[in-house]
């Protein structure tokens, strides 16, 4: 299928509006083509090729995460993608083991704080993340990493392309865990 054809749902869109997808964010400060919680999508089932969530879930209270995520595994068509980036609490733990300032990695770990809900309440590394999906319906053998530069999207700067330090995409280190798995 054509991307220009496929039907693409973008999850917390923030500052980062993609042209071709529906938009959709809980800030109505935001622009977005929806305003609604990710946990309760207005959507039917089976209504989307791809779904894509740059540092939502971690957002999401802990136990709702595989409620949420099986949630988006019902509104993707069969053989849609949910396509995930979170902050990578094992990239995180390895730069602040190597001498790096725990300030360096706070927002990280438990966002910024700065307005309502912007506030981590769980963390994920592969394994974790890989275990929800699972758990949430999605096989085992349909989960893999993913790659921003190689993406519909890479022209958007988001947190799937979080380098510390601050934008240092050649020789910095990547903190966004980017999985994606197939219904």
């Amino acid at each position: 299928m054509n991307s220009s054809d496929m039907r693409k749902l973008h999850l917390g869109s923030g500052k980062v509006y993609l042209p071709g997808w529906t938009n959709v964010d809980i800030f109505t400060s935001c622009k977005a083509d929806e305003y609604a919680d990710v946990t309760s999508l207005p959507y039917d089932k089976e209504s989307f090729d791809l779904i894509y969530a740059s540092h939502i879930l971690e957002h999401v209270h802990r136990h709702m995460v595989v409620a949420t995520l099986s949630h988006w595994r019902t509104i993707l068509k069969p053989g849609g993608i949910l396509r995930i980036a979170v902050p990578n609490f094992d990239a995180i733990a390895s730069y602040y083991i190597r001498g790096r300032a725990l300030d360096d990695v706070m927002g990280l770990l438990y966002g910024g704080q700065n307005y309502h809900l912007n506030r981590h309440t769980v963390a994920f590394n592969m394994e974790t993340l890989s275990r929800e999906l699972v758990r949430a319906g999605f096989g085992a053998c349909s989960i893999r990493w993913w790659n921003w530069r190689n993406t519909e999207h890479a022209e958007f700067d988001d947190y799937s392309q979080c380098y510390l330090p601050h934008m240092d995409k050649e020789r910095g280190f990547l903190m966004s865990l980017n999985l994606e798995a197939t219904k």
